[in-house]
């Protein structure tokens, strides 16, 4: 299966999202491979500290930031479980690809007014691909929400009425993901029995769920 994290808004916590997603799966047993896509390369870097830092490799992290993604992408799936692509903000070629390429597209949004309508660009790609693509599956996943604020409440009704469906699971904004980024490991790592580990596996489970 290959599954994108895509968002045309930059600062949503794509990489994060997809470097977790790609250790969750990884640690249940299943073969990954990480496609950096976005030209940035936030997820090599990250796999770079992962390494100075002494943690195993899970998974392997590779840069593809070519808009012939979609063509380069299903040939490596053959040899993986799943690859997860982390998508490029603002480059619309790039994310045309990247959504050509997938089976299924999560797009995190943080539960902000800006975000929200901000969404809209990236459902319009969606509805192109899926005109090539009709078996695309995508849906959105609220990301870094805060507790207890109103706008965290009410963004799922914001978010009813775009055309994807909404993710049950969602992960918060919690500190130990920051620690992640510095460290190269994962919130798993840092805190086996954390709220974030559980919010992760939560999500990965429901995400194999809804591809299944």
């Amino acid at each position: 299966m290959i599954i994108s994290l895509l968002n045309q808004k930059g600062g949503v916590g794509k990489t994060t999202l997809a470097t977790h997603l790609a250790g969750e799966l990884a640690q249940a047993g299943q073969s990954v491979l990480l496609i950096d896509a976005d030209p940035q390369g936030s997820a090599l870097d990250w796999s770079q500290r992962r390494a100075q830092s002494g943690y195993p490799r899970l998974f392997s992290v590779i840069g593809l930031a070519r808009e012939t993604l979609h063509q380069e992408a299903p040939a490596m799936a053959r040899g993986v479980d799943h690859i997860i692509i982390d998508g490029p903000p603002r480059v619309a070629a790039l994310a045309r690809s990247a959504l050509l390429a997938s089976d299924v597209v999560l797009v995190p949004v943080q539960p902000s007014p800006y975000d929200i309508w901000a969404s809209a660009e990236m459902v319009g790609l969606i509805r192109e691909a899926m005109i090539f693509k009709p078996a695309l599956q995508a849906a959105f996943v609220i990301n870094r929400r805060v507790g207890a604020t109103v706008i965290g409440r009410e963004v799922r009704q914001a978010l009813s009425e775009q055309l994807l469906a909404t993710f049950a699971a969602e992960v918060r904004q919690r500190i130990v993901f920051a620690d992640s980024v510095a460290s190269g490991a994962l919130a798993s790592e840092l805190e086996p029995e954390g709220r974030a580990a559980m919010e992760i596996r939560m999500l990965a489970q429901e995400l194999l769920g809804r591809s299944s």
